[in-house]
């Protein structure tokens, strides 16, 4: 096995040559590596589960699925990554699967341990430490009896969530309801969804590939066995980050420099406690219980970086990220992070940008595409642009409403960050001349719409402007605030309604 190479010693533009002789995978290593899945599978398919029964059920194997590096394409040299991930008939939805396969997994443990000799290799079973947790895989260090080759391979029975579905095209939105429904710690149902994963990846254009090998060498050199025993990050976070810089910085291309993308990649770690990133390739915020869910996921502590295939799963939760920090810190400093040209960096935001569908009463809906990290006064003068004011004076007041909850005014100083938004939202703008203020009308549905009035404007006022915008008759509507009723003649100001106050508005049966 060659020498472990110095990243920290080797020149930015050095890192293709470092890549091609030291990290990728050569051909006498791919070689082993394929014997030993090959001979794997056949007895995972063949020996295994031949004549098993389970609640008098025969016990087959419906796919095999290469996961890992080595499914991804991403394997670097002598390192190995063997995810094996069985589909078995025996598991029949998620909840199933967690009270089946620890008793499959002991199963397989005795199986292999009686059929060893004939795999023509030498197999230990490695136990981690699961704490409260039932395991979720069998961990096997698999020696070659004709080399020092040591490959570590981990085996995860599974459910069989998507059958024969394309990879190329989104799962239907109701496996998806049943991931969430099941209520499984994040994560834990990950495997079912390894062709998503592998494809994720494996779809991607070489160069990238190598990009990916150059961050996991770091984070397996500089992290892992840097903090040994203790809890870092994982390193499918690392791969996502990484890709998502990539799409970012480079818009995609299969032309950029591995040092510049080494060098976006560290910010990026560097400045984790601001990630919030997530995909729409096979889950998105259509159906309405994954998208509550995943609005949810979006305002967790950051990090958040949400598996593509699999929204239960932020792979930034956890501990760990001020120690990747710290060395993500220490390499921008190091040779392997001088790029010969700073102004060709790749400039990626933490978070991605956010649609924002802007609804002005009188005006057609503008669409937006905001910074999360910006502040709301940029927002605004981008609506000023486009919309004609009624007056050289006139003020925009934006706010938004999540489901059951109040209408919120947004603060020009503050950002959608500050407010936990960081996928599409809708916000309204109401356009006041001081002195007018902006209250809020809530229907029966919860809904609330902001309207422009005088404090010195009556309630028979404010019920018709409620009426000219499309709401129920003046003489339909009842208005109530703070549990009284409020009568026509009455003034704002005398009924103590301020700024931004919400007005409860019923329709007579």
């Amino acid at each position: 096995m060659n020498p472990s190479p110095d990243l920290y010693e080797t020149p930015g533009d050095r890192l293709d040559a470092l890549l091609k002789h030291s990290l990728q995978p050569q051909e006498d290593w791919k070689e082993e590596s394929k014997d030993v899945w090959q001979r794997m599978e056949r007895f995972f398919r063949d020996q295994c589960f031949q004549d098993k029964l389970f609640l008098g059920q025969e016990v087959r194997v419906l796919k095999v699925v290469k996961g890992g590096s080595s499914g991804k394409g991403t394997t670097l040299n002598h390192k190995s990554d063997l995810d094996m991930i069985l589909f078995l008939s025996c598991f029949v939805s998620f909840q199933n699967q967690s009270l089946v396969r620890k008793y499959m997994i002991d199963f397989i443990e005795e199986k292999l341990d009686y059929c060893s000799r004939s795999l023509a290799y030498s197999i230990t079973v490695i136990h981690h430490r699961e704490g409260n947790r039932i395991p979720r895989s069998l961990t096997l260090q698999i020696q070659c009896r004709k080399s020092t080759d040591v490959f570590r391979m981990d085996v995860h029975p599974a459910f069989d969530a998507l059958g024969s579905f394309s990879p190329d095209s989104k799962p239907e939105p109701e496996i998806y309801e049943s991931l969430i429904n099941a209520f499984g710690y994040p994560g834990e149902y990950s495997p079912s969804f390894t062709q998503l994963q592998r494809h994720f990846v494996k779809s991607r254009p070489f160069k990238l590939k190598n990009l990916l090998r150059l961050v996991k060498f770091w984070y397996l050199k500089y992290v892992k066995d840097k903090y040994r025993g203790q809890a870092v990050p994982s390193k499918y976070a690392l791969e996502l980050l990484t890709i998502y810089a990539w799409e970012r910085g480079t818009d995609e291309s299969e032309n950029f420099n591995l040092d510049e993308g080494l060098v976006a990649v560290m910010k990026l770690i560097r400045d984790y406690k601001d990630i919030c990133i997530y995909w729409t390739k096979y889950y998105d915020f259509q159906n309405e219980t994954v998208r509550n869910f995943i609005k949810q996921k979006l305002k967790d502590c950051r990090p958040v970086i949400l598996d593509p295939a699999d929204p239960t799963n932020n792979l930034g939760r956890g501990r760990g990220w001020d120690l990747m920090a710290r060395e993500a810190v220490y390499c921008l400093r190091q040779a392997c992070c001088r790029t010969e040209d700073p102004g060709h960096s790749w400039h990626v935001q933490r978070a991605r940008d956010v649609q924002v569908t802007v609804k002005q009463t009188g005006q057609k809906p503008l669409t937006l595409s905001v910074n999360p990290y910006s502040p709301i006064w940029k927002m605004k003068a981008e609506i000023k642009r486009t919309n004609r004011a009624r007056s050289p004076q006139s003020q925009y007041r934006l706010s938004f409403q999540e489901p059951g909850g109040e209408r919120q005014l947004l603060s020009s100083q503050q950002t959608l960050a500050d407010y936990g938004i960081f996928s599409k939202v809708n916000v309204r703008v109401l356009e006041t001349i001081p002195p007018e203020i902006q209250v809020f009308v809530k229907d029966a549905n919860g809904h609330s719409t902001p309207y422009a009035i005088y404090p010195d404007d009556t309630i028979r006022d404010l019920k018709e402007k409620i009426e000219d915008a499309g709401g129920p008759l003046v003489e339909d509507q009842i208005l109530k605030a703070q549990g009284r009723t409020l009568w026509n003649r009455r003034r704002l100001e005398d009924l103590d309604i301020e700024d931004c106050d919400t007005i409860t508005l019923i329709k007579r049966s």
